[in-house]
């Protein structure tokens, strides 16, 4: 799989041309330069080529824009294929010179220029004036239009050595993703990214002692303790009377779309502070969507030795108090900053995934909730009639769903649903696991 790397100044459509080429929506799209600051990876829609979102090249001897263009820099390097984008419109600027000669410095693969925002001639500014940047010929193409990406293809197909008649046969050919989807999720400046790059072994995420630095949803394909895995790393999430900025709050819908997208959410949270309701909302979504959750305690280093035990009681209690939807919610102290506890925590997310995937006989449920209903009956329903549970089984998973069978009456109360889920979950061991129970009447056939 090759892997080709969008570059080029900012404001020029680099992220709306990675969106077009991806099918997904993973870069930020914004009309504000400078919006991406993270190198974005994803694959072609159409092709089995990975490709890399950078920021916008720009001059900075400091600052998030130094360590922005620091990444740009090294993903030109690592690419097979760099496609060199300019912006149509605008025509040619002093920058769109100066960082061409950056991507030559920088790289001896091949390059493409790609003159954008040319879905109208009459908008378009003379393109020849591009030769100038000793990339040959631009090829006129419109990311938000999805236009002339037929010669994008014909370009990299060649380097490729990509066969169009074979293609089918082998996508047929490409096992399920087995790996597993790992979201970072917090509040801003509590470490996400510093954790991200601890798994990682490098700095592949900007880390700053400032809030608000991650602004996309990365996703990086990562192996880990054993394991193939995918981190996403995410924004940090503001209560939203705190959030007056458009990009910041494109920033949070992302963030939580990745937890739809995950399989594991873990929520990284700031040790030297107590746990705030923003916290436990964001816990409650993660239940909601049926993923495994588990809550860090990072910065765990900064805390005096001496109350450490008191402080993790506490928060533990804290926790387990404002969310009752776990049985037994995951909290694990960790630095990120020095790695202590990251390799336990992932041993124990990947412990809880494989029990995530596993299927309950019927026959152990139904004795399990046997026993569970002898030691304490069903209420009787509204119109003072009896409630039977007849039946149990599994009928899903992530999150874990049992669907009990009844007659008599449906109405079963909240409390008695939580007592047979807490006891499930006990004797199954999916107390840390997000459990559903469902109830399904029994017909009488005599009716």
């Amino acid at each position: 799989m090759i892997k080709v790397t969008i570059a080029g100044r900012p404001n020029t459509g680099k992220s709306t041309l990675f969106n077009a080429l991806t099918g997904t929506r993973d870069a930020l799209v914004h009309d504000r330069p400078g919006v991406t600051r993270d190198n974005i990876s994803g694959v072609f829609a159409a092709r089995p080529y990975s490709i890399t979102d950078t920021a916008g090249l720009e001059r900075a001897r400091d600052g998030i824009a130094s360590d922005s263009t620091q990444m740009a820099t090294h993903a030109i390097a690592d690419a097979d294929v760099v496609l060199f984008v300019v912006d149509g419109r605008a025509g040619l600027m002093a920058d769109d010179l100066e960082w061409a000669r950056t991507v030559r410095r920088n790289t001896k693969a091949p390059v493409l220029l790609l003159a954008n925002k040319t879905e109208s001639a009459r908008r378009t500014s003379d393109l020849h004036e591009f030769y100038k940047l000793g990339f040959g010929a631009p090829v006129a193409v419109s990311a938000e239009h999805k236009q002339g990406f037929d010669r994008i293809y014909e370009f990299l197909d060649k380097i490729a050595g990509y066969d169009a008649a074979t293609a089918d046969a082998e996508r047929s050919d490409v096992q399920p993703d087995s790996r597993v989807k790992i979201a970072i999720l917090g509040q801003p400046n509590v470490g996400k990214s510093t954790l991200v790059n601890r798994v990682l072994g490098e700095v592949r995420q900007i880390v700053r002692d400032a809030p608000g630095v991650t602004r996309d949803t990365v996703k990086i394909p990562a192996r880990f303790y054993g394991r193939d895995i995918v981190l996403m790393d995410t924004a940090g999430l503001r209560r939203k009377a705190g959030v007056t900025d458009d990009v910041e709050t494109l920033s949070a819908l992302k963030s939580l779309d990745a937890i739809a997208k995950s399989d594991v959410v873990i929520l990284v949270v700031d040790a030297t502070r107590n746990i705030e309701n923003q916290a436990l909302g964001i816990a409650a979504r993660v239940f909601d969507a049926g993923k495994i959750l588990c809550v860090a305690l990072n910065k765990w280093d900064l805390v005096a030795p001496e109350i450490r035990d008191e402080k993790l009681l506490r928060l533990k209690h804290q926790f387990a108090n404002s969310f009752h939807q776990i049985i037994k919610p995951m909290i694990l102290a960790i630095s990120a900053e020095t790695g202590t506890g990251v390799q336990n925590m992932f041993r124990r997310v990947y412990q809880q995934w494989d029990i995530s995937n596993t299927d309950v006989p019927t026959s152990l449920l139904n004795r399990i909730v046997e026993r569970l209903v002898a030691s304490r009956q069903p209420p009787m329903s509204r119109l003072k009639r009896p409630m039977k549970i007849k039946f149990a089984r599994q009928t899903g998973r992530h999150p874990m769903k049992i669907t009990i069978n009844v007659g008599g009456a449906s109405d079963i109360p909240e409390s008695y649903t939580r007592y047979l889920r807490r006891g499930i979950a006990t004797e199954l061991h999916w107390e840390h696991l997000p459990v559903v129970i469902e109830y399904q009447k029994s017909d009488n056939p005599y009716d």
